[in-house]
């Protein structure tokens, strides 16, 4: 699985070979600037991303815990989901998502 992370600077990281069980995850093994403070629970919002138009809609539907973190993370927009409630699969090859401003709730 390929992936496209595009960074808080603009710059593009492709990841290959993917194999993490969620974004979050390939994310941070990857090494890149995500805070993913409460381990993929939910609960913190600091895993905030948003995703490219073209397989937004392969997603699940956000539900009502995850609308709650994204109510209070900065600059929501329609595209913005949490990392960590991203599983991934194959029907994702080739996602592309951009680390959201703002994202690690520790500046705040």
């Amino acid at each position: 699985m390929k992936l496209t992370i595009v960074d808080r600077a603009g710059q593009s990281i492709e990841l290959e070979n993917v194999s993490a069980p969620t974004l979050m995850r390939a994310i941070s093994d990857a090494g890149l600037d995500l805070t993913a403070q409460c381990g993929g629970c939910a609960s913190c919002g600091t895993c905030h991303v948003y995703v490219d138009e073209a397989l937004l809609s392969k997603l699940k539907p956000v539900d009502e815990n995850e609308d709650a973190m994204l109510d209070v993370a900065p600059e929501r927009r329609q595209n913005s989901r949490l990392a960590c409630q991203i599983p991934l699969s194959e029907e994702l090859d080739g996602l592309t998502v951009t680390l959201a401003p703002g994202s690690s709730f520790e500046e705040a």
